[in-house]
């Protein structure tokens, strides 16, 4: 009966043939034989013993409208991979190519089945090529062969059940199929195993997702009674910082974040931040900054310095008149120090040694040049005392 939604003749195939090979590569074998059969066949003497019939892109896509172009690519992949197609370059035009059914004997459709089809009925039956002969003894897809993955891909129960075993839920196991297939048919790209490409993007995506719930699990706003962890608490004490000090901190730091309820999943290492801050200021204020820094151009030693050298009788006056050099010096070299009144008292120490050892030292050859010349003295004298010796003449 005449419909008006069949315009064209409808593609029919064979049931034993689809659940040998796969339900597309049977439609794409029987259109391709149904082709062979319409138009004229070529000799390729690369393979004479097959019929070729030449091609175009654009003909494949109006031979299968239900399929995109990565779908046809992969079908045509996967019947070459079975043994039951072959293409080759035409001579005629780059963009064009050669496809045969890849048979043992020869064969040609519309002779060998004349009265099986007629176009002017739609109803009537198709060709169903020997070629599926052939076919029905490869049960399997040979082995190691990359495919592209389907529109319709869906992972294996195996799969599943590996990707169960790592405690993911099957909701979302297959809330990422969709993404996953789109993903990959965009890029066109062949894989040998689409169910272990698959498990793979399923234990990635699980653990980001246990590390947003681990992350918003964290977050949370300051509350009135939080404080600080021990682990926390142990890393200021052993910086040197007063427990004391540590407790009395706690209600300002609460009370500072609290006004500005933000969100933060790392109070503790912000409470720790904020202690060391305060406990150098309060140690610079009083005293007891060790931070290391350059010296100043107008640096001036402490009262305390000036009193300890007193105690170790240095002249006051001397040392007052070493502080440029001394600070033209550590200015020069651009070093940090945690105390440049140490660093002044052993460089005046060292210094006023020095100075006493060179005294000694000039002294001692002083005395020794002055018994020298009493010596010389003495023996001119005698020398002329016996020259002007007159004890003869008396």
């Amino acid at each position: 009966m005449y419909s008006s939604l069949l315009t064209e003749r409808p593609l029919l195939i064979s049931p034993t043939l689809a659940a040998t090979i796969g339900l597309e590569e049977a439609v794409m074998l029987q259109s391709l034989s149904e082709l062979i059969c319409f138009r004229p066949t070529i000799k390729n003497p690369r393979r004479a013993d097959l019929n070729w019939i030449e091609l175009t892109e654009q003909e494949l896509l109006d031979a299968f409208p239900f399929w995109a172009t990565i779908d046809i690519k992969r079908v045509q992949t996967s019947l070459q991979n079975l043994g039951l197609i072959v293409l080759d370059q035409a001579d005629s035009a780059a963009e064009n190519f050669l496809c045969a059914i890849d048979e043992v004997t020869e064969f040609h459709a519309k002779e060998s089945y004349p009265s099986q089809f007629d176009t002017n009925n739609l109803t009537a039956r198709p060709v169903i090529p020997p070629v599926e002969k052939k076919a029905v003894a490869q049960v399997s897809r040979p082995a190691g062969t990359a495919s592209l993955i389907p529109s319709n891909w869906k992972p294996g129960v195996d799969w599943i059940k590996q990707c169960r075993q790592h405690n993911i839920p099957e909701a979302f196991i297959l809330g990422l199929v969709a993404e996953f297939v789109g993903y990959w048919r965009e890029r066109a790209q062949a894989r040998f195993s689409w169910g272990n490409a698959f498990y793979k993007h399923v234990l990635k995506e699980w653990r980001n997702e246990q590390t947003r719930q681990g992350a918003f699990e964290k977050a949370s706003t300051m509350s009135a009674d939080w404080h600080p962890s021990d682990d926390a608490v142990g890393i200021l004490e052993n910086a040197g910082i007063n427990p004391r000090f540590i407790e009395d901190a706690i209600p300002e730091f609460v009370l500072y974040w609290r006004e500005r309820g933000m969100v933060n999943g790392a109070w503790n290492t912000k409470f720790i931040e904020h202690i060391r801050r305060q406990w150098a200021k309060f140690s610079a204020a009083f005293g007891y900054d060790d931070t290391p820094k350059a010296i100043q151009d107008d640096w001036q030693p402490s009262a305390d310095c000036f009193e300890i050298l007193q105690l170790a009788e240095i002249d006051e006056n001397y040392a007052r008149s070493k502080i440029p050099e001394f600070v033209m010096y550590w200015k020069d070299s651009q070093q940090v120090k945690a105390s440049w009144n140490t660093v002044f008292l052993q460089f005046i120490k060292q210094d006023w040694a020095r100075q006493l050892k060179q005294l000694e030292t000039v002294d001692l050859s002083h005395a020794e040049n002055q018994s020298l010349v009493g010596s010389n003295q003495q023996r001119i004298k005698e020398r002329f005392q016996r020259i002007a010796d007159r004890s003869w003449a008396e």
